[in-house]
């Protein structure tokens, strides 16, 4: 499971006592709401069900997902299905592509999501062998599900903008100049990400 509340204050005073604009930060806008999701395939499935689409449209998606295999349907259930079946629960070519590589790499033992690797960067090699799973998809995961602590998606746009409100910088950073700025912070990374996107577009900065 993802960060909890108790996990994420340790962490942010932490880094609050290392980084006094994050602490400044922190003292005006408040400790972040954990954001935790179950571990497992399925949330990976609801990751791709939700790629560049609308809130309301991928949970239009995942309730005719599940009336057609199931609440608690596994990777077989979906694999069982044709091209028309699963686009008539709003699936197109691309999302269905990406959903069958998940359930076959899961259903052969490829890949399982409850025993990857320690190593965070091995972690991440492993789930984005799934097509249409790159980076961010598999921090993201890492960091909501798994709690890892140390996860850091410098490409995340609100992660980066975040980081220019917190630290007072002249514009937004790059991915790399993210990257950089956070070396520091380990191995409360996790902590300071969820921070970033409790601060972005936040009245209180």
């Amino acid at each position: 499971m993802g960060l909890s509340a108790d996990q994420l204050r340790d962490g942010l005073d932490a880094l609050a006592a290392r980084e006094p604009r994050l602490g400044a930060a922190l003292e005006r806008v408040g400790y972040p709401e954990p954001r935790i999701r179950p571990p497992g395939w399925q949330t990976m499935l609801r990751t791709i069900v939700g790629q560049q689409v609308s809130v309301a449209a991928a949970a239009s998606m995942w309730r005719k997902l599940e009336a057609a295999l199931g609440e608690t349907f596994e990777p077989e259930h979906l694999l069982s299905k044709d091209f028309d079946e699963l686009r008539a629960c709003g699936l197109s070519r691309q999302k269905q592509a990406y959903a069958r590589s998940l359930c076959e790499l899961t259903v052969s033992g490829e890949l399982c999501f409850a025993s990857l690797p320690a190593d965070d960067e091995e972690a991440i090699a492993q789930l984005t062998r799934i097509k249409g799973i790159g980076r961010w998809s598999a921090e993201i995961y890492l960091l909501f599900a798994e709690g890892r602590p140390d996860i850091w998606p410098a490409g995340d746009l609100a992660v980066q903008a975040g980081l220019h409100r917190i630290l007072g910088l002249d514009e937004r950073p790059s991915e790399k100049e993210t990257r950089a700025l956070a070396e520091a912070w380990r191995p409360h990374r996790g902590a300071a990400a969820i921070f970033t996107w409790h601060c972005y577009n936040n009245a209180a900065l």
